[in-house]
């Protein structure tokens, strides 16, 4: 494995809850796309294509998604958030209920709706009781969607999807998951924990770049969104440059308006293919035993208070705390001194290792926080 993330002597890479490093195969497909860009232009589109289907397909069966008509391609997860913030036919008095503790993405675009008459429930997840129990109630009749993240970004927190989502499909709400902290990660069934969309950026845990991200929608969910954007590549035949009686594609792709991004197309495919090889129950079962191997080695170290729930149900690949002596800014400057890319998140540090970060890395920087 540590052919493919050859990172340079010195550097403690423990930031993949935010940006993760490509793997060398991710790399080589970049070169020989932008390669084959110089030599031929798009001579060899037809192929690129192959390499985009290929690409639906392995994150349909990442995620358990019944069909590849349910993958759309996106920018990021703010754009598929704000596709069902604003194709949703809102009516006045309607609500939507997220946690206080969400991302911005997942925050502001809910709030954007008050001005549509949409009242928008923000949870305080750390109010005594379960965080899915907070979420569920503040959840009433005119509860229109519930969303939420199935790992909080800060925290690492990982949330009861199934619980919630069975919830939602017992009460005819919709269920929006953004799982960027998840997929990638963590096994993660879309069937399983009755999710009607998910979106998540492939940057993260997917070990791809920035650009593009998986949008799911169930065909229930789709008939509900309302398009806002609109252009060649989302109507059904989109290679018929002539027709004038058109007509939104029946897929997820009604989603994507113009021509998809090719470049991270080929990325994100070489990526998951590492994930696929390696499987996604061996991923997750290195993954926690990293983390786990971090949450245990903190709580031996003096004036060290890990904010992350301990619990073994509630871990993800995030493991944040704090000193009881040293502010966070000054905690994290001197982290990214000694070499540890990690981020202050949550009144804290995250750290975040993904399956393949090596065990003398975790020794080593546990080294250094005795340090401290």
């Amino acid at each position: 494995m540590h052919d493919e993330f050859p990172q340079d002597d010195g550097i403690l890479y423990l930031n993949h809850a935010a940006v993760s490093p490509w793997p060398a195969r991710t790399r080589d497909a970049v070169i020989r796309f932008a390669d084959e860009n110089t030599a031929r232009g798009a001579a060899g589109y037809m192929k690129w294509i192959e390499v985009e289907a290929e690409l639906r397909a392995k994150l349909a069966t990442l995620i358990n998604a019944p069909s590849v008509d349910d993958i759309a391609l996106l920018k990021n997860t703010s754009e598929a958030l704000s596709v069902v913030a604003h194709g949703l036919g809102w009516q006045a008095g309607d609500n939507v209920v997220f946690a206080q503790q969400e991302f911005p993405s997942n925050r502001i675009v809910w709030q954007s709706l008050e001005s549509r008459g949409v009242e928008p429930r923000m949870i305080d997840l750390n109010i005594g009781q379960s965080p899915e129990d907070a979420l569920l109630d503040r959840i009433d009749k005119k509860t229109r969607l519930l969303a939420v993240s199935s790992v909080q970004y800060a925290t690492g927190l990982k949330i009861d999807l199934n619980k919630l989502g069975t919830f939602c499909r017992d009460n005819a709400i919709l269920f929006c998951v953004d799982a960027i902290q998840s997929i990638g990660a963590l096994q993660f069934d879309v069937q399983a924990i009755n999710a009607d969309i998910v979106m998540a950026d492939g940057h993260k845990w997917m070990l791809g770049p920035e650009g593009i991200a998986v949008f799911y929608t169930t065909a229930k969910a789709r008939d509900q969104l309302t398009l806002n954007q609109f252009g060649w590549h989302m109507v059904e035949d989109q290679y018929d440059f002539d027709q004038l009686d058109w007509h939104p594609a029946r897929s997820a792709r009604r989603f994507e308006c113009g021509s998809p991004n090719m470049l991270g197309i080929h990325a994100l495919d070489a990526s998951l293919s590492l994930l696929v090889e390696a499987g996604m129950e061996s991923v997750e079962r290195k993954l926690i035993k990293n983390t786990s191997y971090i949450i245990d080695n903190i709580n031996n170290i003096d004036n060290f208070i890990l904010i992350c729930d301990e619990d073994p149900a509630r871990r993800s690949g995030i493991v944040t705390f704090r000193h009881t002596e040293m502010g966070t800014a000054e905690l994290y400057q001197l982290l990214t001194s000694k070499g540890i890319v990690c981020a202050p998140r949550g009144g804290g540090i995250r750290f975040s290792p993904h399956f393949y970060t090596p065990q003398t890395l975790l020794e080593s920087t546990i080294e250094i926080l005795n340090s401290v």
